[in-house]
């Protein structure tokens, strides 16, 4: 069954094996919160990577007891990152959860050739949004890590999107390869890049989803405006993933989301051997919460 809000995705990881997160830099009080709050509703377990210290008091102060031996010295960014990445190396947690660190120091140690968690293929930032005015999960790709992707980058992040709603249960994920217009102009690279995604698309090589491009937004979104301007598509009205052109636009789009149509995000990358909650170090603890979800969704 397609998960279609966030209410549904906790109810689904749930009931499903807990998975164990492994929390780099665990001494943020939003971090704290999201991940002891899971554990306490019998979603998830915990490694705390960070000040031992700090990590008990606040957690404290927050209501919550910690299991000491579930809590791991670490007193560098470097040092935290490579002792969450270890645990997962090690099978002894299912996916990763930044905290109050710099993300750059994280994906060092992910990516490194000798100890990290790469699988030698391209990973991507998606942003999956609960917003009150859309009637399913909405993925926004990629506005978080991959800068100007070209069209073999582009082949990845459409791959590790559409590998995230097969397991939210989406048979055929829809797949909107954005551009501000919907026909192929030479002088827009990202209407060229679109329509030759939509081929491959079509000759299978993304396995079972729907890709559309160029299309707009409005076309992707609505119905309406589809008919309007005659546009015959399985993915006009009923998107499940905006594929941005470059990370301006995937992150200006997120925010706008966030700030004025009351949307809610959880924020996570693919593409390695295990998911990483990869948020903001302002994030909420709800945006948090709800990462810590999807990548219970995502993991093992």
């Amino acid at each position: 069954m397609e998960i279609k809000n966030f209410a549904e995705l906790k109810d689904r990881v749930g009931h499903e094996r807990k998975k164990t997160v492994a929390v780099a830099c665990a001494h943020d009080e939003h971090t704290l919160e999201a991940v002891l709050k899971a554990h306490e509703e019998g979603i998830l377990n915990y490694y705390l990577i960070g000040y031992k210290d700090e990590i008990i008091h606040k957690a404290k102060a927050l209501g919550f007891e910690v299991r000491k031996e579930w809590i791991i010295e670490g007193v560098s960014e470097e040092e935290c990152a490579g002792t969450a990445v270890c645990l997962v190396n090690e099978n002894k947690a299912d996916f990763i959860q930044k905290g109050l660190m710099q993300t750059s120091a994280l994906l060092k140690a992910v990516v490194n050739k000798e100890s990290g968690i790469g699988k030698g293929v391209p990973m991507s930032h998606i942003a999956l949004l609960d917003i009150p005015g859309y009637h399913k999960i909405m993925g926004v790709t990629d506005g978080g890590m991959i800068l100007y992707p070209d069209l073999e980058m582009k082949k990845a992040i459409i791959r590790n999107a559409v590998d995230i709603f097969w397991k939210a249960g989406y048979e055929k994920p829809k797949v909107a390869a954005m551009c501000a217009v919907e026909v192929v102009n030479p002088k827009m690279p990202e209407t060229v890049d679109a329509r030759a995604l939509k081929k491959m698309s079509e000759e299978g090589m993304f396995g079972e989803c729907y890709v559309e491009g160029p299309i707009s937004m409005d076309i992707a979104v609505n119905r309406k405006a589809a008919q309007i301007k005659k546009c015959d598509s399985q993915v006009a009205g009923d998107v499940d993933i905006l594929m941005m052109p470059d990370i301006d636009t995937g992150n200006i789009m997120v925010k706008a989301l966030l700030e004025f149509a009351g949307a809610k995000m959880a924020g996570l990358v693919t593409g390695a051997k295990a998911p990483i909650a990869l948020n903001s170090r302002s994030a909420s603890f709800e945006e948090k919460y709800y990462s810590l979800m999807a990548c219970s969704l995502m993991a093992g």
